[in-house]
């Protein structure tokens, strides 16, 4: 590698034929590179593919390159992992090499650095140490089983935002697990993730069902249960509905990769009048939700269907109308945002909010999708003032994404160590000694009875190996109850990070809680204490 990067070896793209290609890479006996040109022509429509030559090297890659391998100044082999073909284990076994390169040494010193940071907020890792999710091989990969205290912060996360939803007249439904899968082909959604879907079942004789990959085409139908007139306009449906994807095995990765997920999901219904009012309403949703959580560093991609590709569905007129509307909304809101041709939905184009965490790295999570497609493939139909029949515009959004998607990546953003809302033990409680445990008990019922989520260590350790384990534990708050505190009906209150903040009266140091944990963490208790 070294080698190359001295002889600034020049890179050139170049753009042949599918079926060329295809007898280039046999001619050189890449049956793999065979194998995905045949794909690309299949799934994605293409008629041409891309190829870069450097030296004597030929591979097929979309790119872009650089222009030459001179540019590569700092490079690090990382690690090595054995991997079936397309993750596939009746597939050949492969050899998978990692590396990173950059322009000088010291991003390649940066970079590894953030990885040995990620390394300690791995959220699989420390899921498993804070006793929040499994992943267990009796069920299977890719279907997480939430435990009690990943069930309280998912529960926190989705009444928080439900509660958001129902001030902006969201109205909420349930709809099942499975589905026809005529429905998912008029969708067009069938023909289009075919691949990624579990295989279909046959219920009844000549009826096949599909484990629901997309809420969508569950609420068009509840669209569709009545008649719609322009007065009933906006309809908002919400749901937190799970669906399944049947990712490949090597791709999983603890909540960040999944096969069954939650989405908290909503589809608009809308007329065209009213349609850059909901799309900016949706936007503001996305924020609000990504500061309150503290991931304030995001920026917008617009995703664009590609002209080249054949996947997308509708008409050109009714595309470029999503189109402008999303970019008239981007513009309005003055956020931050790149146009990215081809990474629009087959049915519109959307808005994706791209996130840094606190390390740098960045996530897609909320997303909305402008759509004049699946109301024409259903014939979504509402009455306008005229009288006369119209086509409603659907908004698909989705401001967390995937519920369990999102709680990984928060797990690491926060490395395990939530604000007090989504603390799933909000308070340990820490007798000194026995002597203490009774009133450790009335302090308990106390925090319990103001809606506090707390714990009391009732083990005969000293108290220097509670308060290490309950630090490990990441709790945000210690109260510590000695002979002292008993005596004057006090608590001493030690915070995480900070350490030991004071003693103070219980009445007054739960009404501090309560607001810290209300403000979702923008009043925070004893802020002050010892420059925290």
């Amino acid at each position: 590698m070294q080698k190359i990067v001295e002889e600034k070896i020049p890179i050139e793209r170049l753009e042949l034929p599918a079926e060329q290609a295809k007898e280039k890479f046999t001619r050189l006996g890449q049956k793999y590179k065979v194998e995905m040109i045949d794909d690309l022509v299949k799934n994605e429509g293409v008629s041409s593919v891309s190829l870069y030559k450097q030296g004597d090297f030929i591979d097929l890659c979309r790119g872009p390159h650089l222009p030459d391998t001179g540019k590569v100044r700092a490079f690090r082999l990382l690690t090595t992992a054995g991997a079936y073909w397309r993750g596939d284990e009746n597939n050949p076994m492969l050899t998978r090499i990692y590396g990173t390169a950059f322009f000088d040494e010291k991003q390649l010193t940066e970079h590894i650095e953030r990885i040995e940071e990620a390394k300690k907020r791995d959220h699989r890792i420390l899921g498993k140490q804070l006793g929040l999710f499994l992943i267990s091989n009796a069920v299977g990969p890719g279907l997480p089983l939430w435990l009690p205290k990943g069930t309280i912060i998912r529960i926190e996360l989705q009444n928080w935002l439900q509660e958001e939803l129902f001030k902006q007249g969201y109205q909420f439904v349930f709809t099942p697990h499975i589905g026809k899968v005529d429905l998912y082909r008029t969708s067009g959604h069938y023909p289009y993730y075919e691949h990624g879907l579990f295989p279909a079942m046959e219920v009844e004789q000549g009826q096949a069902y599909l484990l629901k990959p997309m809420n969508c085409p569950h609420h068009i139908q509840i669209y569709l249960s009545a008649p719609r007139t322009y007065r009933n306009l906006p309809l908002r449906l919400a749901e937190f509905g799970t669906v399944y994807r049947l990712e490949q095995s090597g791709e999983l990765s603890g909540l960040i990769r999944v096969r069954g997920f939650t989405q908290d999901d909503a589809h608009i219904f809308c007329t065209p009048e009213q349609l850059l009012e909901e799309v900016e309403s949706c936007a503001n949703l996305a924020k609000m939700v990504l500061e309150t959580v503290g991931l304030n560093d995001y920026r917008v991609r617009i995703g664009l269907r590609d002209p080249d590709s054949s996947k997308y569905t509708g008409s050109t007129e009714n595309w470029d109308l999503a189109e402008d509307n999303i970019r008239q909304v981007v513009r309005k809101l003055q956020l931050d945002y790149t146009e990215e041709p081809g990474e629009a939905a087959f049915y519109g184009p959307k808005i994706d909010f791209i996130t840094k965490d606190c390390i740098g790295r960045e996530w897609q999570l909320g997303t909305i999708q402008v759509d004049y497609n699946l109301p024409e493939r259903f014939n979504l139909e509402y009455i306008g003032p005229d009288n006369a029949p119209h086509r409603p515009i659907m908004i698909h959004r989705a401001p967390l994404g995937s519920l369990d998607r999102f709680i990984g990546i928060l797990i690491e953003h926060y490395a395990g160590a939530f604000p007090l809302w989504l603390a799933p033990v909000q308070v340990a409680v820490l007798p000194v000694s026995e002597k203490s445990a009774e009133y450790a008990q009335k302090v308990l019922k106390h925090l319990r009875d103001a809606k506090l989520r707390a714990e009391v260590d009732t083990s005969p350790d000293k108290i220097g190996a509670k308060i290490r384990r309950w630090t490990m534990e990441k709790v945000p708050y210690m109260f510590i109850i000695g002979r002292r505190e008993v005596v004057n009906e006090t608590v001493s209150v030690r915070k995480r990070k900070i350490g030991q903040v004071g003693t103070f009266q219980l009445t007054e140091v739960i009404e501090l809680l309560k607001i810290e944990r209300d403000s979702r963490g923008s009043k925070e208790a004893f802020a002050d204490a010892a420059g925290g």
